[in-house]
């Protein structure tokens, strides 16, 4: 890295954009303005480090970072909340609606809601018979019950928020409302300078998408070039420098990573001297802590700008849940062990003989607050799904960076109200 260090507010503005990949000026005014103003340094790291492309675009009053990874997350993604609770990921066909949408707001940048729906309706017609889109009904009728109907309507009202919570879009009325009603109409107006902006590949038509099978997509996609007519073999090696790209991005990316996570003979490059100061003095400079074993980095964002993730923070029965199973992750034999939401019941029963008040509500309920526990440490890279295995999941060398000690009465008295939280030592390598 190179010896230029980013101002504070630089910091935080590099932050935010590594987390959601836009800056707005309405909704983040200061860091737009910061980020503006210093967009040749961050220009520089994120190009250099990372080999992202930082791009600021005044007429749309945007910000943008254009992130790629091969490696695609398969647990995040955009994402609703929906009365009040936690943000769920998209649907498959909410993602195909968020691209049928934004087609057709290119073309016609202001329109109702039943004008859009009018026209993918058709869209998806045309293509639904060879597969290539899924068939949409808005409405009840034959053949289509109004369970199915109101599903199809969630899917569009979720790709449209989607696109609001960006700035992409903005709708003169109440989204939720064309999923009750399926009369409900609205007006949409979009931005077409930065519908332009949420285009981070190549051009598809370009890198031949249709001609690569779906597991090369990400690849593809992810390339700064277009692609060389002759694919490399396999079992080819990653040069260093797809190598160091690989394990900065994950570094900047991940709440945690294993160095050893390479797909290549040799020393994992977080494991050369080099590597491993070129990380540090990467997260160092954008103001990120770290805590480094040797088979693991745990990454976290202090300042929370960066990130929506707030764990272990929070009084929730899911995340007293959750500091419970990892209580008991972090003993010493624990890492790595294999996790089921059976042995989570379990453990939570236990819990509950000696602290019967505690989770009272969710008595009859715990495979799902067993789930919501597995689905807290598997978002902060505590548990990892096993691949191949539904249902599994495996301890990471994290859960040795915790110390939790559940508080609890002695059997025979009277336990903590429901909600009440347990304490959570930090131990040393708490970041």
């Amino acid at each position: 890295m190179s010896g230029e260090v980013l101002e504070a507010d630089l910091r935080d503005a590099a932050r935010v954009l590594i987390d959601r990949g836009r800056l707005r000026a309405e909704a983040e005014p200061e860091l737009y303005r910061a980020a503006v103003k210093g967009q040749a340094a961050l220009a520089g790291l994120f190009r250099s480090e990372l080999g992202w492309t930082f791009e600021v675009l005044e007429v749309a009053q945007l910000v943008r970072l254009h992130k790629r990874r091969v490696d695609v997350p398969g647990d995040r993604g955009p994402s609703v909340a929906r009365g009040g609770g936690r943000p769920v990921l998209l649907s498959q066909e909410a993602l195909v609606l968020v691209c049928l949408v934004c087609e057709q707001l290119w073309r016609r940048p202001r329109l109702s809601v039943r004008e859009l729906m009018q026209a993918l309706a058709q869209v998806c017609a045309e293509e639904a018979a060879s597969g290539g889109l899924p068939r949409v009904q808005w409405v009840a009728g034959e053949g289509t019950s109004k369970h199915e109907a109101r599903w199809h309507r969630q899917n569009l009202v979720d790709a449209l928020q989607v696109l609001e919570a960006e700035g992409s879009v903005e709708a003169d009325s109440d989204l939720e409302r064309v999923v009750a009603d399926e009369d409900a109409d609205l007006v949409l107006t979009a931005s077409r300078d930065r519908l332009a902006a949420r285009f981070s590949s190549l051009s598809p038509a370009l890198l031949g998408l249709d001609a690569l099978p779906p597991q090369e997509h990400a690849t593809a996609l992810s390339t700064a070039s277009l692609l060389d007519p002759v694919a490399p073999e396999p079992d080819q090696a990653a040069s260093l420098e797809e190598r160091r790209l690989q394990a900065l991005r994950r570094l900047v990316d991940d709440p945690g990573v294993d160095p050893f996570d390479e797909q290549t003979s040799g020393t994992a490059y977080l494991h050369t001297l080099a590597g491993r100061e070129r990380g540090l003095a990467l997260l160092a400079g954008l103001g990120l802590g770290v805590t480094v074993r040797r088979d693991w980095w745990e990454v976290t964002d202090p300042s929370g700008l960066g990130t929506a993730m707030d764990f272990p923070i929070g009084r929730r029965m899911e995340r007293q849940a959750a500091l419970a199973l990892l209580a008991h992750l972090s003993e010493r034999d624990r890492a790595g062990s294999l996790v089921q939401v059976g042995d989570v019941v379990e453990l939570l029963e236990g819990v509950r003989a000696v602290m019967p008040n505690w989770a009272a509500g969710h008595r009859a309920q715990l495979p799902t607050l067993a789930r919501a526990a597995i689905g807290e440490l598997t978002a902060a890279r505590l548990l990892v799904p096993v691949a191949g295995e539904a249902e599994q999941w495996q301890a990471t060398p994290g859960v040795h960076l915790w110390r939790v000690r559940v508080a609890h009465a002695a059997r025979g008295v009277a336990g903590p109200e429901p909600g009440e939280a347990s304490g959570v030592e930090p131990a040393e390598g708490d970041a």
